[in-house]
């Protein structure tokens, strides 16, 4: 049969193939992912010593930077849908309290927010006659502060996501909500806020990220995170190359699956306007 007989098939008829549509197609950016896994795997395979001995000390902080990231990004959601509808209320009061919330935080460093929330606030609650230690135990007493610092800081810039992710959704959406007899709190739990979220899942995607990489900062307060673990190592080993090649891979690998995983969401929630 003569090749030039058959019908070419249009990219339009391709994409109603099922499977054949952009958005089942594996996303490329995978291969960079296994790219860095492969690196890694390679260094310790042909260099065990010191990779592989990095690897083994630093494996337990690997699993506490995700534990904190993780516990944080929940917390984030709830306090910075609170602080969203806070700065759309009409209230003066509720206004005014998360508009200053989000200008304070927003105005100092994630560090130094850190610092004052692990050195500074169980002062704070020792004058008023409180003792954290009684409410947290030591052992969980940095994880816990390391976690409400990088909330309350976070949670003010995903108040204005909210905020703005709210205020795309047309007027209209709420009026209609209204009409229908529910109460302000029904139409924004049943009409704007399910439209909301899939506008704001970009930017919430990305501050988890921000998240996952801003969390090497608790190493300042006595968490043993990644970092915490890497700067261990190194000084006992005094290998400062090799050390932080590994934890500089080991957070790209995290960072990389994250933005894939926030990427396969996002496909699975778009819908066309």
């Amino acid at each position: 049969m003569n090749k030039k007989s058959l019908p070419s098939a249009s990219p339009k008829e391709i994409a109603s193939i099922p499977g054949a549509e952009p958005s089942a197609r594996l996303d490329a950016w995978w291969w960079l992912v296994a790219l860095v896994v492969a690196t890694v795997i390679a260094l310790v395979l042909l260099q065990p010593d010191p990779y592989q001995r990095i690897l083994v000390f630093v494996a337990d902080g690997i699993g506490v930077s995700i534990l904190v990231t993780i516990v944080t990004f929940i917390v984030i959601l709830i306090l910075g849908l609170v602080g969203g509808l806070g700065r759309l209320s009409k209230n003066r009061v509720i206004y005014g309290f998360f508009t200053l919330y989000v200008e304070m935080i927003r105005g100092i460093p994630l560090l130094v927010q850190l610092i004052w929330w692990y050195y500074a606030f169980p002062i704070i609650l020792q004058k008023i006659g409180l003792d954290i230690t009684k409410i947290i135990p030591r052992e969980f007493f940095a994880v816990s502060m390391a976690i409400l610092g990088l909330a309350v800081c976070y949670g003010a810039y995903m108040s204005e996501i909210y905020r703005a992710g709210i205020q795309s959704i047309p007027k209209g959406q709420m009026e209609a909500a209204r009409s229908l007899g529910m109460t302000y709190f029904q139409a924004m739990r049943f009409v704007i806020l399910p439209q909301a979220f899939r506008v704001i899942l970009p930017p919430v995607g990305n501050e988890f990220i921000a998240l996952l990489k801003d969390s090497s900062l608790v190493s300042a307060v006595a968490v043993a995170d990644l970092t915490r673990r890497g700067r261990e190592f190194m000084a006992m080993s005094f290998l400062p190359l090799q050390t932080w090649i590994m934890v500089a891979l080991l957070y790209l690998i995290m960072t990389l699956f994250a933005a894939r995983m926030v990427g396969w969401v996002e496909k699975k929630t778009k819908f066309e306007r």
